[in-house]
């Protein structure tokens, strides 16, 4: 799933007011925080995130053998770290 800010600030939220006691800070003031704090998590991952694909992802290739150019042909599973 890619990173998705509104789906993380729901996710906040619904976590804020899960207790069912909270429904008096269910509000406006509740939504932007939730929302600023997904948007800062979500900008920070993506800053800050390195991204390592295992060999054995398929590739094609162009160009000379000392200018080769190419991008993946095929999905690969990746490790966020």
């Amino acid at each position: 799933m890619a990173l998705s800010a509104s789906v993380l600030s729901a996710a906040i939220r619904a976590g804020l007011l899960g207790n069912g006691d909270s429904a008096a800070v269910d509000n406006d003031a509740l939504t932007a925080l939730c929302d600023e704090i997904a948007g800062a998590v979500v900008a920070h991952v993506i800053a800050n995130a390195v991204v390592t694909i295992p060999p054995g992802v398929a590739v094609a290739t162009t160009g000379t053998a000392a200018a080769q150019v190419g991008a993946t042909t095929a999905p690969g599973i990746g490790t966020v770290s």
